[in-house]
């Protein structure tokens, strides 16, 4: 009989630091490869890529696209592409940028800058955006043609609508209010971003503690107390890194004078002001953990997933796949307005070339962000993530003077070389 006493300790005993952080791989290497291109760009530029300003401009900059690429992260998942989100965007923002300037002054009678006109147009925007996108999942679940038709056709037809909605015209000036989620015309402002900052971190740091608890209370297997508490300054670190950084921003003297003026105030001498966290990055967030819990805590995030892994099987199991695509285009759409939001206030007006090559920078971000053409995989901050490094390399090669053009074949390059690093890692992956 085989002493079983003496047998040497099994492989998934020896973990090394990052096994025992628990932290995926792939998530890692993406973060390596952002910080990597960071410091690269800053060493490039001598200094400039890394200051307080460029980091808040790729903040606001990133939005509209993390935006919709975290509900391209669902489409791409069940198997499907949607090319259709800058055209989608670009009609969007002229029905919010018509309702401002012409429905709620010429119909309803009330003023441009009028309490309700923001409401109006951003709930117009969002409910045009949801429905044409349920029409887009419509026509591939019910009449079952293929996604990459209708989102072509929907790229055509949807730029084209936008500009005869506005005759070929860029449309502006738009409501005050509605420009607050832009970016700079909207901020917390530092006390309230710290505010936020801090109670953002306790936040994240009872959810750790809760879902230990709930590990042991279930007798889960739990990291060691010491990965908790990495995990948990890794956490609060890039929380208030982001928060510091963001509020280190000064106002410019010449805008902070024009704000004290706005009011009918005097601007105290050699007063400083930072900018705080902008509403389009808290917007952002707030669809960041919207769209996790969709993935990760219910039903319907469960067929999203199921249907993606193996779709005969998810009918078969009685999901309804073509309600769910409809479901899917639908939320599509409705970020693609969202996304339009936030674009167009950045710009403080609409303009026919708004959104163009974002269906590129979309689906991009989400497969470097590691969701699988093939289906079933894919997550929210990941795609985030994505979109973040596909920001940083633009804003990086335009600062270095890089032509617009080869800009785009570097993003080319690397959307190729991402979706070939992806089959090789999910082949070393499923070979273990």
């Amino acid at each position: 009989m085989t002493d079983t006493t003496s047998q040497p300790i099994t492989p998934q005993t020896k973990r090394n630091f990052f096994q025992q952080l628990e932290l995926d791989v792939r998530l890692l290497g993406m973060i390596g490869a952002f910080i990597i291109l960071c410091i690269g760009f800053n060493l490039v530029t001598d200094g400039r890529f890394l200051t307080p300003r460029n980091i808040f401009n790729l903040t606001i900059q990133t939005v509209s696209v993390a935006i919709m690429a975290s509900g391209m992260v669902f489409v791409i998942v069940t198997r499907h592409i949607d090319l259709s989100v800058g055209a989608l965007l670009a009609t969007c923002s002229a029905i919010m940028a018509m309702t401002q300037t012409e429905f709620v002054p010429h119909v309803l009678g009330l003023g441009l800058n009028h309490p309700i006109t923001w409401i109006v147009a951003v709930a117009v925007g969002l409910a045009a955006g949801t429905l044409i996108g349920a029409f887009h999942g419509w026509m591939v679940g019910y009449l079952t043609i293929p996604a990459f038709i209708v989102t072509l056709g929907g790229f055509l037809v949807w730029r084209n609508v936008a500009w005869y909605m506005t005759d070929g015209q860029t449309i502006g000036p738009l409501d005050s209010t509605f420009l607050m989620f832009g970016g700079t015309n909207g901020t917390l402002g530092t006390s309230l971003s710290w505010v936020l900052g801090l109670g953002a971190t306790g936040l994240a740091l009872l959810t750790l503690w809760n879902s230990r608890r709930a590990k042991l209370a279930h007798e889960f297997p739990v990291k060691p107390l010491w990965a908790e508490g990495v995990m948990a300054a890794i956490i609060s670190a890039a929380i208030l890194g982001l928060v510091a950084v963001l509020n280190a921003y000064e106002i410019p003297t010449a805008r902070l004078k024009r704000m004290f003026e706005d009011r009918g105030e005097v601007m105290p001498e050699g007063l400083t002001m930072g900018y705080g966290l902008p509403i389009s990055v808290l917007i952002l967030i707030a669809v960041a953990v919207v769209m996790t819990v969709v993935a990760r805590r219910t039903r319907l995030g469960r067929y999203i997933f199921a249907t993606g892994g193996n779709p005969d099987a998810a009918e078969l199991s009685g999901i309804n796949t073509r309600l769910l695509t409809v479901k899917i285009f639908a939320i599509m759409g409705f970020l693609c307005a969202l996304s339009a939001v936030v674009a167009s206030a950045r710009l403080a007006n609409h303009s026919n070339d708004i959104g163009t090559l974002d269906e590129l920078r979309v689906i991009a971000a989400a497969v470097i962000g590691g969701t699988a053409l093939s289906g079933g995989f894919g997550t929210i901050y990941g795609a985030i993530l994505g979109a973040l490094i596909m920001q940083s390399l633009q804003s990086g090669m335009a600062m270095v003077g890089v032509d617009a053009p080869f800009q785009n074949i570097v993003v080319g390059t690397v959307l190729v070389a991402a979706v070939f690093i992806d089959i090789v890692y999910r082949k070393r992956v499923g070979a273990k």
